[in-house]
């Protein structure tokens, strides 16, 4: 299994550090907000790091690009159609991702919706989606559309059950209190916030998670189910047609939750 290690970052947010299991002293770094933290664990650790992999451009997932980059000297990765800072590779759905010296490879994937030109990265049974899919949410769309959002996570859900899911930000508490809202007699959701409160008492991550976890969670994926549909229904005040309109809905109802 891929070793992954969480950096914590800001108030909420995960730096993941990617182990290679050629190179075990070397990591490639994903969306890295802020240097310092990285800086610390690598010097810490007796590490040194081979490449950052970027999802998007918001500054808590790139603010420290300019330093690691030029202090370490990497490779950087990142989407083709969003202003990244130094990137040097820019990626699109189905580049391949390939850090040979820490025998990793990744496949890229578009899923717009939190902002127009947002990429995952999946590989080794990894998927490190920056704030595309949450666990139990899903990130705001500030520039993409329902349609888009609902297409990309439709992507995401559409991988093995097993995949787990590196998110960039501990909203796992927040999230499963909104899936409550919406799915109140879900025995999965109900059970996953015990299992989140305690971790998240002793101060442990919640994450990753898994694709199969979030189908049974996350009201997010589940816009085609009848409990789902209904509550959205309740919340717009009138019925809806399609799964798009149940996401949008729902999307709204957590924006003002």
């Amino acid at each position: 299994m891929l070793r992954v290690t969480p950096i914590r970052a800001f108030s909420d947010n995960y730096i993941w550090l990617i182990h290679g299991p050629r190179s075990p002293g070397r990591v490639a770094i994903v969306d890295p907000g802020d240097s310092m933290p990285v800086m610390k664990y690598l010097d810490r650790e007796g590490l040194g790091a081979a490449a950052i992999l970027l999802t998007h451009h918001h500054p808590d997932h790139v603010g420290g690009v300019a330093r690691l980059a030029g202090e370490l000297e990497l490779p950087v990765y990142g989407p083709a159609s969003e202003q990244i800072p130094v990137r040097e590779i820019e990626l699109a759905e189905g580049d391949q991702v390939r850090l040979e010296t820490l025998g990793l490879e990744f496949r890229v994937i578009d899923c717009p919706g939190h902002t127009a030109g947002h990429i995952a990265y999946l590989g080794h049974g990894a998927l490190f989606c920056g704030d595309t899919l949450f666990s139990a949410g899903c990130g705001r769309l500030f520039e993409g559309t329902p349609q888009q959002m609902a297409a990309s996570l439709a992507k995401l859900a559409a991988l093995p059950d097993d995949t787990r899911v590196f998110c960039a930000h501990e909203y796992t508490l927040s999230n499963l209190r909104f899936a409550c809202a919406v799915e109140p007699d879900n025995k999965d959701v109900a059970r996953y916030l015990d299992r989140a409160a305690a971790l998240q008492a002793d101060n442990e991550p919640t994450l990753p998670s898994t694709i199969g976890l979030e189908k049974l969670v996350n009201p997010f994926l589940r816009c085609h189910t009848e409990s789902v549909r209904k509550a959205a229904e309740t919340q717009a005040g009138q019925p809806l047609t399609d799964p798009v309109q149940v996401f949008a809905a729902v999307r709204a109802w957590k924006d003002r939750f």
